[in-house]
């Protein structure tokens, strides 16, 4: 049973890279965006209430076998903490983490972020707070807020480039210690 938190700033690759973790080693997949969202239309509007939320995750954490739980839980995810086996964390250029959000962002929404459309708003607030991630201070998720949490916590933090292909992002966290051990003793 292994338990991993990818994190990093959105637009980084963590829920890429948890699906493909979940999909090789055959556990659960959780997104932080499940949890912390309630399902509208349009979507990330609502915040769930931090005790649902972390409740909803819990129940998700004991069902058997492993989990990766991707996406930023800072701040209101304090009871997983200590269940992290490893977490991975996903560092990209600015430039090339606004690109990719733009692309998904008109991939899933279309027109309805252009001018005009009923989430060109929202969307925009999105991307400004996106594209803040590297200068913005703790109060928020930023880089000085993750930099400062993974110096709190007690698991190995693996450090990853996410401009490299996805394959070799999983070849190598596949290859930790805190995993390879895991998967040993699974085999046996």
């Amino acid at each position: 049973m292994v338990h991993i938190h990818v994190m990093g700033a959105s637009g980084s690759g963590t829920t890429s890279l948890g699906r493909a973790l979940s999909e090789k080693l055959d556990i659960a997949h959780l997104d932080t965006d499940d949890f912390f969202w309630l399902p509208t239309d349009p979507p990330f509007r609502t915040p769930r209430d931090a005790g649902e939320r972390i409740r909803l995750l819990l129940e998700e954490t004991r069902r058997p076998g492993g989990w990766i739980l991707s996406g930023s839980a800072l701040k209101w995810g304090r009871p997983l903490e200590p269940l992290y086996d490893l977490i991975v964390f996903l560092r990209i250029e600015p430039e090339l983490r606004m690109a990719r959000i733009r692309a998904r962002e008109a991939a899933r929404y279309g027109d309805r972020i252009g001018p005009g459309g009923d989430m060109e708003v929202k969307s925009g607030e999105f991307l400004a707070w996106a594209a803040s991630y590297d200068t913005a201070g703790p109060e928020r998720r930023s880089l000085t807020a993750h930099e400062q949490w993974l110096e709190t916590q007690t698991a190995p933090v693996l450090r990853l480039d996410s401009s490299r292909d996805i394959d070799d992002l999983l070849a190598e966290v596949l290859l930790h210690p805190a995993i390879a051990a895991g998967a040993v003793r699974r085999r046996r």
